[in-house]
C-alpha cells in the first residue's frame, strides 16, 4: 500500500503541474494578439506563478504544520515537559513519523514518572532516617539538611544556603571538636546523666565537576546501650560458669573434710585440703585476669632491644624464631607487650601445633613492626575468624575469652592493630603491628 501511497502523492503533483503548464500555453495563445509571442509566454507564466505558488504552499501546508509541531514537542521534551502528543490523519510515512515520535513520548513520560516516584521514596528515606546527613559545596555552604540535621544543628530550621562553620558555633563544643580533628570521630553530646554517643562520617566526592563533602552524623547511644547490656550478660554468665565450677568443689570437699574429723579420719584431710588449694588459685588467677583486662592502664612506651626483649619471652614459652633477628631497638611498653605475645604464643601452642611449629616472626616495615604468632594447628572457620578478638568469646571448654581480646586491646593502646588469618597448608597466623 505504501507504493500506492506514493503514486498518488506524485501524480497530485503531476496533475498540478500539467495544470499550471495547460494554463500557461491559453494564456500565452490569447496575449499574442497584442504582444510577441515570447514576450506573451514570459507574461503568461509571470501571471500564473502566485497561483502556482498559492496552490502548492496549500499542498505543503499539513506537513509544515506537522514539521512545526515537531520542534515545539521535541523543544518541550528537552524543557522536561513529555505531555505533548501529535496526530496525523494520513496512512504515510510521515503517519508511522508521528507514531514513533508518540510512542517516544510515551516512553519518556513513562520514564520520567519512574524517576520522579524513586525520587519520592529516596528522600522520604533520606528526610526520615535518624542519621543526619548534609551535603557541603567546596565553599562550605549546606546544600542539603535532612531532618535530623536540622534538629542536631539547626533546631529545626531549614540549614540550606547556611554557611556551615557559622552552624557549628552554635553545635556543642564536642561537636566543634570532632570537625576540627579531620576524618571519622565519635563524640558525645549532653551531660553525664544525659549524653549522647555519636559517629561522625565524612566522605568528599565531586558533583558536576566540583568537590562537594557529605557528613554522616549517627547516634549510638541505643545500640551500644544495647550491645552492654547483651555483653554484661555474657560477663555474669562466664563469671558465674568459673565461680560455680571452683565453688562447688570447694564446699564439696569442706564438707568432706568436716566428715572425716567427725569420724576421726585426719589423714585424708591433706589430699581434700590440696584439691580446695588449687580450686582456689584457678579461681584467684581468673579473677585476676578479669581485673587485668578492665584496669588496663595506658602503655609506658620506651625504648627496647629486640634481641633482649624476645630472649626474655623465650624463657616463659618455647616458640621458634622465624627469619632474621633484628637488633634495632623499638618503643612499646614491655611488661604489656609481653602480656599480649605470651597469651598468642600460649593459644599456638593449645592449638594442636607441634611445638617446633610454634613461630614468632619479627618484620620491619616502614613505619612499624609487624609481629607474626603462627602455628600448625587446626586453623578458624569464618564465624569463629570474626568473633575471636571479641571479649569473653571463646571456643574453648574452660576459656575466659580474654586472651586475644588483652592482645588486641594492648595494641590499639599502642597505636596499632591485630588481626588473624588462616595460612596455607593448615594454622593459623596472629598479626599484629606496631608504629614506630
Amino acid at each position: 500500500m505504501r507504493w500506492l501511497r506514493r503514486i498518488s502523492l506524485r501524480l497530485k503533483f503531476a496533475a498540478l503541474a500539467i495544470a499550471y503548464m495547460a494554463a500557461s500555453a491559453a494564456l500565452s495563445l490569447l496575449l499574442r494578439q497584442w504582444m510577441a509571442p515570447w514576450l506573451a509566454a514570459v507574461a503568461a507564466i509571470a501571471l500564473l506563478l502566485p497561483l502556482l505558488a498559492y496552490h502548492v504552499r496549500r499542498a505543503f501546508a499539513p506537513m509544515n504544520s506537522l514539521f512545526r509541531a515537531l520542534s515545539g514537542t521535541v523543544a518541550s521534551y528537552r524543557d522536561g515537559d513529555f505531555s505533548f502528543g501529535l496526530s496525523w490523519h494520513g496512512n504515510d510515512e510521515l503517519g508511522e513519523l508521528v507514531d514513533t515520535h508518540n510512542q517516544l513520548g510515551d516512553a519518556l513520560r513513562e520514564q520520567r514518572l519512574g524517576l520522579v516516584q524513586r525520587e519520592l521514596l529516596l528522600d522520604t528515606m533520606v528526610q526520615n532516617t535518624p542519621v543526619a546527613m548534609l551535603l557541603l559545596e567546596p565553599e562550605g555552604r549546606v546544600v542539603f539538611g535532612n531532618l535530623s540535621a536540622r534538629k542536631l544543628l539547626g533546631e529545626g530550621r531549614r540549614l540550606e544556603g547556611h554557611d556551615f562553620q557559622a552552624l557549628l558555633e552554635l553545635a556543642p563544643a564536642s561537636l566543634r571538636d570532632a570537625f576540627a580533628r579531620g576524618g571519622d570521630a565519635l563524640f558525645a553530646v549532653g551531660t553525664e546523666d544525659d549524653e549522647e554517643l555519636y559517629h561522625l562520617a565524612r566522605r568528599s566526592f565531586r558533583l558536576n565537576g566540583r568537590r562537594h563533602e557529605l557528613l554522616l552524623l549517627r547516634q549510638l547511644t541505643t545500640e551500644l546501650r544495647r550491645q552492654e547490656v547483651q555483653t554484661w550478660k555474657k560477663v555474669i554468665r562466664v563469671i558465674s560458669h568459673e565461680l560455680n565450677n571452683s565453688l562447688a568443689p570447694i564446699a564439696s570437699l569442706a564438707h568432706s573434710g568436716a566428715e572425716l574429723l567427725r569420724r576421726g579420719q585426719p589423714e585424708r584431710l591433706p589430699e581434700a585440703l590440696a584439691t580446695i588449694e588449687d580450686r582456689a588459685r584457678h579461681l584467684e588467677s581468673f579473677i585476676r585476669g578479669y581485673a587485668r583486662f578492665a584496669k588496663l592502664p595506658s602503655p609506658r612506651a620506651e625504648p627496647h632491644h629486640w634481641p633482649r626483649f624476645i630472649a626474655q619471652l623465650r624463657s616463659q614459652v618455647e616458640f621458634v624464631l622465624e627469619g632474621e633477628e633484628h637488633s634495632s631497638h623499638a618503643r612499646f611498653d614491655s611488661a604489656q607487650l609481653e602480656q599480649a605475645l605470651l597469651n598468642l604464643l600460649k593459644n599456638a601452642h593449645e592449638s594442636g601445633s607441634a611445638p617446633q611449629e610454634v613461630k614468632l616472626a619479627l618484620r620491619r616495615l616502614p613505619d612499624a613492626w609487624r609481629i607474626d604468632v603462627l602455628d600448625r594447628g587446626s586453623g578458624m572457620n569464618e564465624a569463629v575468624l570474626s568473633n575471636a578478638l571479641l571479649p569473653f568469646y571463646s571456643t574453648k571448654r574452660n576459656g575466659t575469652g580474654l586472651g586475644l581480646a588483652l592482645a588486641r586491646e594492648i595494641a590499639e593502646a599502642h597505636g596499632g592493630r591485630i588481626a588473624l588469618l588462616n595460612r596455607e597448608g593448615g594454622g593459623l597466623c596472629v598479626s599484629m603491628v606496631l608504629p614506630d
